[in-house]
């Protein structure tokens, strides 16, 4: 599918957020970096949570496995970063809410492309550009692994292979939807990233707000 050239304005504005910018070049606060993880942790109760309502569907068998599960690792990482209470200590941003708000949204209506829309957004990025942003804040912050377990994908092997077999199940899924289902999936995606860039903004102006 043509996921990737069709989101690709999207995507860059994206990474043009301000917020994120500064932690992908180092520089960004340790406190930042928890404030993004927390953020990371609401969205991905709600989209583990579309993939288990979907789960049973034919269509999304090739995209989804045990060991892509993030929440396990956001948990560590909060406690590691915060401490035991962090659940009493985080809050989603606005932006996070809507995000979340739509994916439980899309996974409630049955609907496996809008579902695999959200899925590759997060976890192909995680997969790609979440592996730099590792490794430059765990050089900054000195978090040799504890604190950034989220984005240790080890379980998966090559990450490479991983993401050529992502994109040859999208292929497949591509092929059995029509042309207005497609375009509705593609959609899907933009709106996907818009989401994740309202979340970086909304980042911004919290820590603005508290300086």
């Amino acid at each position: 599918m043509v996921i990737r050239e069709s989101s690709w304005s999207d995507h860059s504005d994206s990474e043009g957020a301000t917020f994120m910018e500064d932690i992908m070049r180092g520089k960004g606060s340790l406190q930042d970096y928890i404030d993004l993880v927390a953020q990371h942790y609401f969205m991905y109760e709600a989209l583990e949570a579309a993939a288990d309502r979907v789960a049973g569907d034919p269509r999304f068998a090739g995209f989804h496995t045990p060991s892509l599960v993030r929440l396990p690792a956001l948990e560590a990482d909060l406690a590691h970063l915060i401490g035991a209470d962090w659940r009493d200590r985080i809050v989603a941003v606005p932006a996070t809410l809507e995000y979340a708000a739509r994916m439980r949204e899309v996974a409630a209506e049955g609907w496996v492309a809008g579902v695999v829309a959200h899925h590759y957004t997060r976890y192909l990025g995680d997969l790609s550009g979440g592996q730099y942003i590792a490794k430059r804040v765990a050089k900054q912050h000195g978090l040799p692994g504890a604190g950034i377990a989220f984005y240790d994908f080890a379980e998966l092997g090559d990450l490479a292979e991983f993401k050529n077999r992502y994109r040859a199940a999208l292929d497949v899924l591509g092929a059995q939807l029509d042309a207005d289902e497609r375009a509705r999936m593609l959609d899907e995606v933009r709106t996907a990233y818009a989401f994740n860039t309202a979340v970086f903004r909304d980042l911004g102006q919290a820590k603005l707000a508290a300086a």
